[in-house]
């Protein structure tokens, strides 16, 4: 007989893979504010691309957008997320409501568990007020919370939510040892206890903050090489020869983790009275790759003689990442826009990105073009996003939907860039 009743909050791209590995051990609750998420989930429609269809068909969660299914809950779960708003500061809309739906719902005993990403303290000095207001109860003396910070990589067959180690934290050793078990029932690969909270959530703002600031090193030397003529990725093959070269390439850094964390780390520091200086300049690096790419599009054109306004482009790809469908905080997006200001037409395909959220996040309708016999010719194709369907563009398909001389973008170079220039295509990369 299953002992405890988990709810989880929040049935993203963390959320759902949590539910469905705690349900195979737990009576487990599902609970999203999205009643169309739900009822896809009721149907076995599994729209992160996270778990499968199978399996979620297959699963006992109780998926509901009814908050009162969350009481008498021995543990809760949040994973929302934590974006940032216009002003590049830490937004803690969806952290705040989530507490209060638990706070509603939370009985005496019950432990509340944060995944989303904050800045260190943040659990402690937001949620805990919101909780002990919305339930009437004390923390530490009627309920207990504790930080585990989610490492979910979406898209990634390899590196899974069981497979990875998780770092688990509670306000004492009590619901320390707690939470610990808890996860160890379904993380494969162990669990670290952190010190306290404050360590778990600085934790994972590192973690990202570290892939930005490396990543940013990467898109400096390619501007830089761009200048001198040099192939940044010949460049990192000769490099990644010596033992201790640590292996990141130049691209653009989007999503909800590596291009939104750091600012949470950010806004921290400058309440301290310390202004970060590595992070930001990190940041700013990577904030401007979209505007290089789509400016040396630009030149492109301009280069081989194509009229900039009114010209067509084909951009293949606008996910924040190769083979997800989440186009949160895509910097695909970068590109677009700025190529709109020039009045550029632009069409754009991507297998993976689903319609109807790309309509309503971007106002963007995506292109139905898949069939490579295409009528329309364009005057530049930008492989924007390296999916597995578009690994097998050939030269040959290039040249029958470009106008001549056929340009390609390809910008993390995923294709064989020999071969395209050899057929006399126009080829450019970071």
């Amino acid at each position: 007989m299953k002992k405890n009743k988990i709810a989880i909050i929040g049935l993203g791209y963390v959320g759902l893979p949590l539910a469905l590995a705690f349900s195979k051990h737990y009576n487990v609750i599902g609970f999203d504010v999205d009643e169309n998420k739900i009822q896809s989930y009721r149907k076995g429609e599994d729209l992160t691309e996270e778990v499968g269809n199978e399996a979620l068909k297959n699963s006992n969660i109780k998926f509901t957008s009814n908050e009162e299914e969350l009481k008498k809950s021995d543990y809760y779960i949040i994973a929302v997320p934590t974006p940032i708003t216009s002003e590049k500061a830490p937004d803690f809309k969806y952290v705040e409501s989530a507490s209060e739906v638990v706070g509603r719902n939370m009985g005496k005993g019950s432990i509340a568990i944060y995944e989303s990403t904050v800045y260190p303290g943040a659990t402690e000095d937001i949620c805990i007020p919101i909780l002990e207001k919305e339930s009437g109860l004390k923390c530490g003396k009627d309920f207990k919370i504790g930080y585990s910070p989610e490492r979910i990589n979406p898209g990634d067959k390899e590196h899974r939510l069981e497979n990875i180690v998780k770092v688990v934290s509670g306000m004492d050793e009590e619901s320390l040892d707690k939470i610990a078990k808890l996860y160890e029932t379904i993380i494969e690969a162990g669990v670290h206890r952190a010190e306290n909270i404050k360590t778990a959530e600085a934790c994972k703002i590192i973690e990202n903050a570290q892939r930005d600031i490396n990543i940013a090193f990467m898109n400096e030397l390619a501007i830089v090489f761009n200048e001198m003529n040099i192939d940044i990725f010949d460049v990192l093959k000769a490099a990644e020869t010596k033992w201790n070269f640590l292996n990141f390439t130049p691209g653009l850094v989007g999503g909800h983790c590596i291009s939104v964390d750091p600012y949470y780390f950010i806004h921290k520091a400058k309440e301290l009275g310390y202004r970060s200086q590595l992070i930001i300049s990190g940041r700013k690096i990577n904030d401007e790759m979209g505007n290089y790419v789509a400016e040396n599009i630009i030149k492109l054109l301009i280069k081989n003689d194509k009229n900039v306004k009114n010209s067509s482009v084909l951009i293949l790809g606008i996910t924040f990442k190769q083979n997800c469908p989440d186009i949160r905080n895509t910097k695909v997006i970068d590109i677009i826009r700025k190529l709109q200001e020039y009045e550029i037409n632009i069409d754009i395909e991507d297998p993976l990105a689903h319609e109807k959220e790309v309509l309503k996040e971007y106002n963007i309708k995506l292109s139905k073009n898949t069939n490579k016999n295409i009528n329309k010719k364009y005057d530049a194709v930008i492989l924007a996003v390296e999916h597995d369907e578009f690994k097998n563009i050939t030269p040959d398909y290039i040249k029958n939907i470009s106008t001549k001389p056929a340009i390609l973008v390809d910008i993390k170079e995923s294709l064989d860039k020999k071969e395209f220039i050899k057929e006399g295509i126009e080829y450019w990369g970071l």
